[in-house]
């Protein structure tokens, strides 16, 4: 019995010591864990009530923040967009006007140069003009001269003068120049030209004389009425010469029958066909009207109506003397004594 109970006390003994030993290890643990879950909820109850409001209501504020700015960027964005736009439509702007501006300066320069030579043509045509003027004016004063001094033969109708716009023509009848079938001057038709050539000297025109016919042909002295034609205006300019007029102004122009002025079928028509025309071209010493002016000179105003007839122009291809025998000098004026006297100028009995 004693043994039994000597035992059992060891065996309280060392469960007593175990307990003890595992009390004095398992305590300071469960001490520090009941006071962490202790002090967790007072620490956690303090950031929830504090800093938790003031971290949310900054998040919603920096969210507010980062909205606005989101639409700021949105908006700005359009907005370089937009100035982009419109800088590359400035630019675009900026060079047609450029090319513009080189097409204007190009213009000016253009016309600059129209307008110099428009005041250099207007120059010209007012030098023109007033030489035109002068012209005109010394052919009113050489006009009435003529038909002054040849006032009783323009009254008788031997002698028709037209103030043209060119110059002057003179339309002689033969028989006031030439005996019937002559080509040598009478004295009567040395007296008129004697007076024309007065007036003629003073003008600057080139002269053209021209010798007519009828259409009746010739007899005896000339081989065709284009010889007796350039005979008798061979003569006339010979005897201008002698008279003063200048040489270089002067040509003889053979007509023969083929510029009428009235019908050869009548003594009445042929005798006016039968004529010398003198005639006044444009001054050798005054520029054409054509040479640069743009608008010509008015014409001269005319006091005796010009005539509707047929009168062709010196110089025609068919008349110009271009044989020597229509050439001045080219035949020597005939002999008195060589005069036929009872045919008329071209061989017909005179009417």
């Amino acid at each position: 019995m004693r043994r039994c109970g000597t035992r059992s006390w060891d065996r309280t003994e060392k469960l007593q010591s175990a307990v003890a030993d595992a009390n004095r290890s398992w305590f300071p643990r469960f001490a520090r864990q009941l006071v962490t879950c202790a002090l967790l909820p007072i620490a956690f109850g303090c950031v929830t009530k504090g800093t938790y409001d003031e971290v949310a209501g900054e998040r919603d504020r920096l969210a507010v923040a980062r909205r606005d700015l989101e639409n700021r960027v949105e908006k700005l964005t359009a907005a370089n967009q937009s100035l982009t736009a419109e800088r590359i439509a400035l630019i675009d702007e900026s060079e047609d006007l450029r090319i513009s501006t080189e097409r204007n300066e190009r213009e000016v320069a253009s016309l600059t140069r129209v307008k110099s030579r428009l005041t250099e043509s207007l120059e010209s045509s007012e030098a023109l003009l007033a030489a035109r003027s002068a012209e005109i004016e010394k052919m009113r004063s050489s006009y009435d001269g003529l038909v002054s001094d040849l006032e009783d033969e323009v009254a008788a109708g031997q002698i028709h003068i037209e103030r043209l716009r060119s110059g002057l023509t003179l339309n002689l009848s033969e028989e006031i120049l030439f005996p019937s079938g002559s080509a040598t001057l009478n004295s009567g038709g040395t007296a008129v030209l004697t007076k024309v050539s007065r007036r003629l000297v003073e003008l600057p025109h080139t002269i053209a004389v021209e010798g007519h016919t009828d259409d009746v042909p010739v007899a005896r002295r000339y081989a065709s009425n284009w010889e007796l034609a350039a005979a008798r205006a061979s003569s006339v300019v010979r005897l201008m010469i002698e008279l003063g007029v200048e040489p270089t102004r002067l040509k003889a122009v053979s007509r023969a029958e083929f510029a009428p002025v009235a019908s050869n079928e009548t003594a009445e028509g042929r005798a006016k066909n039968r004529r010398i025309e003198i005639q006044l071209d444009a001054p050798i010493n005054v520029p054409d009207e054509t040479s640069g002016a743009e608008n010509p000179p008015p014409e001269a105003d005319s006091t005796t109506p010009e005539t509707g007839s047929t009168t062709p122009e010196a110089g025609s291809s068919a008349s110009e003397v271009g044989s020597s025998a229509s050439e001045v000098g080219s035949t020597a004026p005939e002999s008195g004594s060589n005069t036929p006297t009872s045919t008329d100028a071209e061989g017909a009995p005179a009417s």
